[in-house]
């Protein structure tokens, strides 16, 4: 085991919603509760620890949020996720004044509900300059990026922030950085690792959906068609009920599944990603999965699956890996794509791998046996 490091990792949020929260809430609840360690993948990557994570920056659109101390942010509405840690101790941040730009979908300043949507504080939002003044003034190591499905241009303004600031960046959402040779290429050339895109959760509806697709390749079972079906109640499901920010969600998780299939399927014969937004679901996220192929033969056979999780801390299980790979990969001075965590972590990798794999070159990576990014 590595020598235990002394130096905290220094993360940044953008967006304090539910997954936000989830991470948050698991930073308090694994320092003060050392001796539970249920849920964690990794009780320590490259001798950091989950109590070495701060909070240090934050920045977020709601009004119901900016100003107040992350601690306090994170339970505000519309967030609805489980509270598992109600207890967190003041950070000593207070979230910012975030860029706009395409963060907010239209119609989530206009629903009815003001419990489940923005209401977008009376500020002019902040400005590139601000925003990389603060990494450094911070001495942010990594910032997470937790916008809402669709926000193009704001992730794309948040990386150049980072990249300008030197600070590692992690993609948690379906808007292709990492994945883009032509962002990877400017964090390779910058110095600056970047993780990404679009996490995938601990045990959600793309891994499982991936591993029964990677058993049917492995067991001589023709994969003939296939569907996953979501439907959630939180934000996150609201902002998706615009249909024209799904194009890359949907991208995302239909190449994660097809990436592990024996035969690529035609499109007709698939279809993966986000159904419906149930509001009274809140963050409990239920998918549908049906397989439907061939046994020995020829015989047919389907197999249909329901799966029932709450879907922020599903996600902070695997974002609490993330923010430590991306800081080992900082202190060992990578830059560009780091593949390993990438690839095990996120449904859209620059270069997608069998899970098996994909996990096998993330322990080297901890390891330090394959350093290569």
């Amino acid at each position: 085991m590595l020598a235990r490091t002394s130096k905290p990792i220094n993360v940044a949020l953008v967006g304090v919603g539910n997954c936000a929260s989830s991470l948050v809430q698991g930073i308090s609840h694994y320092r003060e509760g050392a001796n539970d360690l249920t849920g964690l993948m990794h009780e320590e990557i490259g001798g950091y620890r989950p109590s070495d994570i701060r909070f240090v920056a934050a920045w977020d659109i709601d009004r119901r949020k900016v100003g107040r101390d992350i601690a306090d942010a994170i339970f505000a509405k519309p967030n609805s996720t489980a509270i598992f840690c109600p207890d967190v101790k003041p950070t000593g941040t207070r979230v910012r004044m975030g860029a706009v730009l395409d963060g907010v979908a239209d119609h989530m300043l206009d629903y009815p509900d003001e419990d489940r949507t923005f209401l977008l504080a009376e500020e002019t939002g902040t400005t590139r300059e601000q925003v990389i003044a603060t990494l450094r003034d911070r001495e942010v190591d990594v910032m997470m990026n937790y916008l809402p499905v669709g926000s193009q241009a704001a992730t794309e303004f948040y990386a150049e922030c980072a990249l300008e600031a030197g600070v590692a960046f992690v993609n948690n959402i379906p808007v292709f950085i990492a994945s883009d040779e032509r962002w990877a290429a400017r964090f390779r050339e910058r110095g600056v690792p970047v993780v990404g895109d679009d996490i995938k959760a601990q045990v959600g509806a793309t891994i499982v959906h991936r591993v029964l697709t990677d058993l049917f390749k492995k067991r001589g079972v023709k994969l003939d068609r296939t569907y996953q079906l979501n439907t959630g109640g939180n934000t996150d499901f609201l902002n998706m009920a615009n249909r024209t920010r799904l194009k890359s969600k949907k991208i995302s998780k239909t190449e994660a599944v097809q990436a592990v299939a024996a035969e690529r399927l035609s499109d007709e014969n698939v279809h993966i990603g986000p159904s419906d937004y149930v509001p009274w679901q809140n963050d409990n996220k239920v998918a549908f999965i049906r397989m439907e192929g061939q046994l020995f033969g020829g015989v047919p056979m389907n197999l249909e699956l329901r799966l029932s999780v709450e879907d922020s801390p599903n996600s902070a299980g695997v974002a609490i890996d993330m923010v430590r790979c991306a800081k080992l990969a900082r202190d060992r001075g990578l830059a560009g794509p780091v593949e390993p965590a990438s690839a095990f972590f996120c449904k859209h990798p620059i270069r997608q791998m069998p899970d098996d794999q994909a996990h096998a070159a993330l322990e080297a990576f901890i390891a330090d046996t394959g350093t290569s990014v």
